[in-house]
């Protein structure tokens, strides 16, 4: 327990360094050294190639978190555990790299009117999605084996600084736009070359399979279930790389803009949004055993309490940094030297309500995932999926990256309501309560009162100022409406307050 306390504390300082150069990297050093169509290109290429490596290695990264424990023998070598483990998504690459191959010209015919420059680099996703295919299968193993932070550092910190390094040389003009592009996917090379030499090091592998310990394993149940994986995977990720895909097929409604300008704008903008669902990722990671523990003693009032409180703490802090992000928009805007990037304001508004939508309404994703009727989340994912598809194809030629972002929120909001409708149906449990209306009362108080507050010749000085005072308004109002009593004795002179 104790290996796994501290693991799990690297992991989280690691995630969150690497959290901070994400951000960094997106809202600072990319608009600053790449141009709109540079950031595009990169986005689309990668979310491109992820969408595919979801798929490619047939699910094996689910089958060797659910079954690797059946060949753990390490003095055995996990009786060839990676041999095999490698050899399905081998087969899945052949396979999908080669309709992706046969369906090249048809690809690149519907995005060459709009992002010809995604078109000229096409074939790189060849190579991007072969790396993040099996970078997906060596995290999966690692995990296995209980070896967690070093995966987390290179994935997490690593490649960002990489990427970073890489972004600098280029505004340097050291290397061409020919060069950065094959240096780019040549990171997630290092990426996946780094993990493999790990593993080799880290691990006693062999690629020799023990068909006889094989033979005893219920093969086809393994294989079924990566299938059911890797379509619940290609589900979830498709609203977290889809918009990008799509908005590269249609026309911008904004004027002197391309399809690739647009997704620069876009990407930068939907980034800034999700920083208002941060705490659900932390929180999420904390609470799945608990759950689980109580699933297994029937202890439904614990489960409730844990529904609730969620609900209630996650939506009071979704509701100060949603205020915190909107608030702030034009002066972060002003801090890029491209004033093209403030057309996303209102992708920010749209995708952030979304995301204090997805944290009001708790830790359902833990409850359903935990419970015997987990299979509805991979009916609800693929339905997800279907229907952000059919809502990009509608509001993005309407309305452009706004529409994608209606389509984004609209889709996320009806993937909550279905999942509060399910755990109510049944296990007849519900998160909301007059704390709920309390909280959302407190969140349009303090964004009225506080969108008046004017802002002065320096961005750093007005966020900093308007940051101050939308903390003092928000916690003068949680405090006045007791909302979090139960943290009043951290507080000194709230100790006495009832």
């Amino acid at each position: 327990m104790g290996i796994i306390q501290r693991q799990g504390i690297r992991n989280s300082i690691i995630s969150y360094i690497g959290l901070a150069l994400g951000a960094i990297s997106l809202l600072f050093i990319q608009p600053h050294f790449l141009t709109k169509e540079e950031i595009g290109l990169t986005r689309i290429l990668f979310s491109f190639s992820a969408l595919i490596a979801t798929f490619m290695p047939l699910g094996m990264g689910g089958i060797t978190l659910k079954y690797f424990p059946f060949f753990r023998n390490r003095d055995k070598a996990h009786h060839g555990y990676f041999g095999f483990m490698i050899t399905l998504p081998l087969i899945g690459i052949f396979v999908f790299g080669l309709i992706l191959f046969l369906m090249r010209d048809f690809i690149i015919s519907k995005y060459s009117g709009q992002s010809k420059l995604f078109t000229d680099y096409f074939y790189y996703i060849f190579p991007l999605s072969f790396f993040l295919s099996f970078v997906n299968v060596f995290v999966a193993y690692s995990y296995s084996i209980f070896r967690t932070s070093i995966p987390t550092l290179i994935n997490d910190v690593l490649v960002r600084i990489g990427s970073i390094i890489l972004f600098t040389v280029y505004f340097l003009k050291w290397v061409t736009l020919s060069q950065f592009v094959f240096l780019y996917v040549g990171i997630y090379g290092c990426q996946f070359l780094t993990l493999l030499v790990y593993l080799f090091i880290e691990d006693n592998i062999s690629l020799k399979i023990d068909k006889v310990h094989l033979s005893k394993q219920d093969v086809r149940g393994m294989y079924k279930y990566g299938l059911l994986m890797s379509v619940a995977a290609l589900s979830a990720l498709g609203l977290k790389y889809l918009d990008s895909v799509m908005l590269g097929l249609y026309k911008p409604k904004e004027a002197g803009l391309n399809a690739l300008d647009v997704i620069g704008i876009y990407s930068i903008a939907a980034f800034i949004a999700t920083i208002v669902e941060t705490p659900i990722n932390a929180l999420d990671k904390i609470i799945v055993g608990n759950i689980s523990d109580s699933w297994a003693k029937n202890n439904m009032a614990n489960i409730q309490d844990v529904y609730f409180k969620s609900s209630k703490y996650l939506f009071l802090v979704g509701g100060l940094l949603f205020i915190l992000v909107n608030l702030n928009l034009d002066s972060l805007f002003a801090l890029m030297p491209d004033k093209d990037f403030s057309l996303g304001k209102n992708v920010v508004l749209i995708i952030s309500l979304g995301t204090l939508i997805n944290m009001a309404t708790g830790c359902n994703d833990a409850i359903l995932t935990t419970s015997d009727r987990y299979r509805y989340i991979l009916y609800l994912l693929v339905g997800l999926f279907v229907v952000a598809l059919i809502n990009y194809m509608i509001f993005i030629p309407l309305f452009g990256m706004i529409g994608a972002a209606v389509a984004t929120t609209f889709s996320t909001f009806l993937y909550n309501v279905s999942k509060f409708t399910l755990i109510r149906r049944f296990f007849h449990l519900q998160p909301f309560s007059f704390f709920t209306v309390k909280i959302l009362s407190v969140i349009l108080i303090t964004y009225a009162a506080c969108s008046f507050i004017p802002a002065v010749s320096n961005p750093f000085v007005t966020i900093a100022i308007r940051s101050v005072v939308i903390v003092l308004c928000y916690g003068t109002l949680t405090v006045a409406l007791s909302i979090i009593p139960e943290f009043y004795h951290f507080v000194p002179f709230l100790k006495n307050r009832k």
